[in-house]
């Protein structure tokens, strides 16, 4: 597959279905994958769920070293240190697969994620073959320390410092990380602390002597896996345990964060599915006015649009895993490669903040109406679907805030066009000259109609944001209304259009009938909610930043790009209900 967008690209160009990848194209290996990854979690995990809530002791600990056994814990570590090199669609299969094990999945993303990916990406070799052959068997934990609890989102405002000692042999580090997720069992911190003022990450092992732990912290979901302070007093670390650039630690931080976000969203697909087909199994077994709840129409609409979300999410981050693949697909990860790894997880910064957003908002979605299912029974212990209300969300807080990423993404774009390596402004104007002078061609119907309302809904983002610098110039980077506007429109369009491409690529596949109808009219569903979504957006965009007639020309721009075909959103609602009850699970499985 060759890609014809760079990261963000996507707003200004038409994307066609070749372009992008969708979980039907993965291949034996990949899903023999995903099998060994599902009995594994459904056979050696999931049972032992209550007393992994619980924290029995060693629990965790003995089944990651089961799943660095397996392989799991290495399919990003290169063949050289003891892992498998493989690509990112295996890391999706994995990732959706986990969440079965409920908070262990917490502790395997923490440890392949954030807590050894800084060593594959950022270390030099020598640290590599020291390090990541025991994270990869298991044999070692990882965990991941930049929160402290003076600053969160703030992550450059730590307070933790490091002091090269006199002999310049070790730093000294001191200072509190907070929210330390397998803090309680880890064996390797990769700390981040400030050198003269500047961060920069380090290795600091468990046994080092001044660094001592909080007790467990008692949360809300996610009960089984560890949380607690790191406590760095007087800390002795060799200076060769430094990871990345001296002074450069936000370099490591931010690109291994953009990472961590794609992952989380995989897993956040994957739990939707689980809770998808929990809350399914229920309603088909539950019975009130002696019929199945699955026959009244208020719960298949909540089916559908479940389902629905569902897709719109899986696609998303498939399609993304095949730009992080094209990415990273050259990169030699056996020597040092710290440039290029940072500018190939910078590149696609904003897909991943818009994979996390979707991905967790689509989690939450579906564990609450899967608790609405349940009815009372949804509020009680007993039933899975409590715990993984609970669970769910965390992931808005993981891996930077909503509100974080959604704010990274409009930020992200302006560098991009101010320093020239996104024609964003220029791409407004010519929109602007297009709606003034010209027809916008007839409306299609069908799904090459939904591609072409995905190219109108661009068009409507373009006019917005151009229209936001032009009236608030250098003011716009602080009125998080206006941005946060345009993230969301941001958002809605990279989840419609991923739907809308994989449906299409999907009619040329040899494939079930059955499949092809759900993919249609899912991406059908999902574009016109978010067209919906992405209209009112628009409106209160140019609303907060035009006045007059300036005002009055944008939004006569908003009704002729809003014109699309009616649509029978129930109808539509009734049908993708139907083939998944009939299915009985998340039908494109």
């Amino acid at each position: 597959m060759e890609l014809a967008v760079r990261g963000a690209g996507f707003l200004l160009a038409d994307v066609a279905p070749e372009q992008v990848f969708t979980p039907e194209e993965l291949n034996e290996d990949h899903l023999q994958l995903k099998r060994m990854t599902h009995n594994f979690m459904e056979n050696e995990v999931a049972p032992k769920i209550e007393e992994l809530e619980a924290q029995h002791e060693g629990m965790i600990k003995t089944f990651m070293r089961q799943a660095g056994e397996l392989g799991l814990l290495g399919l990003e570590v290169p063949e050289d240190f003891g892992g498998l090199s493989m690509d990112k669609y295996a890391t999706v299969v994995v990732g959706e697969e986990i969440p079965r094990g409920a908070s262990f999945a917490v502790a395997y993303a923490a440890h392949t994620g954030i807590g050894t990916l800084p060593i594959v990406y950022f270390g030099t070799p020598e640290q590599k073959a020291k390090y990541l052959p025991d994270l990869a068997s298991g044999a070692k934990i990882a965990a991941y320390c930049l929160t402290e609890p003076g600053s969160g989102s703030d992550a450059l405002g730590a307070k933790t410092t490091a002091v090269l000692n006199p002999e310049g042999t070790h730093y000294i580090l001191n200072g509190t990380k907070q929210f330390i997720t397998n803090a309680g069992f880890a064996d390797v911190y990769l700390v981040y602390a400030k050198v003269d003022g500047k961060l920069t990450n380090f290795i600091v092992e468990r046994e080092m002597p001044g660094l001592s732990l909080g007790p467990e912290e008692k949360k809300m979901g996610i009960k089984g896996s560890s949380t607690r302070q790191v406590i760095l007093e007087d800390v002795k670390v060799p200076v060769e345990n430094v990871v990345g650039e001296l002074g450069r630690g936000h370099v490591v931080a931010f690109n291994i964060l953009n990472v961590g976000r794609f992952k989380l969203a995989a897993a956040a697909s994957g739990s939707s599915q689980l809770a998808l087909d929990t809350a399914l199994t229920y309603a088909s077994e539950r019975k009130q006015f002696g019929v199945p709840l699955t026959s009244f129409g208020a719960i298949q609409a909540k089916i559908a649009e479940m389902a629905t979300r569902v897709y719109v999410a899986e696609s998303v981050v498939y399609r993304t895993s095949g730009l992080m693949e094209e990415g990273f697909h050259d990169l030699d990860l056996t020597g040092d490669c710290r440039k290029e790894a940072g500018k190939a997880l910078e590149e696609y910064a904003i897909e991943c903040s818009l994979n996390k957003v979707l991905a967790s908002e689509v989690l939450d979605y579906v564990v609450d109406d899967g608790v609405q299912i349940h009815g009372g029974y949804g509020f009680i212990q007993e039933y899975p679907i409590e715990r993984m209300y609970r669970d769910s969300r965390i992931n808005r807080l993981f891996e930077g805030t909503n509100e974080i990423n959604r704010l990274l993404v409009p930020a992200t774009l302006l560098k991009r066009a101010m320093t020239g390596d996104l024609p964003l402004l220029a791409a407004a104007k010519d929109v602007i000259k297009d709606l003034l002078g010209g027809s916008l061609g007839s409306d299609q119907e069908g799904l090459n109609g939904l591609r072409q309302l995905v190219q109108k809904a661009k068009k409507l983002f373009l006019m917005a944001a151009g229209t936001a610098v032009q009236s608030q110039g250098n003011a716009l980077k602080d009125n998080q209304y206006v941005l946060m506007a345009l993230a969301e429109m941001v958002l809605q369009i990279y989840a419609a259009e991923s739907a809308v491409l994989r449906a299409l690529k999907v009619q040329g596949l040899d494939l079930p009938l059955e499949h092809k109808a759900f993919t249609e009219k899912a991406a059908t569903l999902a574009a016109y909610t978010a067209f919906i979504q992405l209209e009112q957006q628009a409106k209160e965009v140019f609303s907060a930043t035009s006045t007059g007639d300036a005002l009055t020309t944008a939004l006569a721009g908003v009704r002729k790009l809003s014109r699309r075909p009616n649509v029978d959103m129930i109808g539509l609602r009734q049908s993708i209900a139907k083939i998944v009850i009939e299915k009985g699970k998340y039908p494109i499985r």
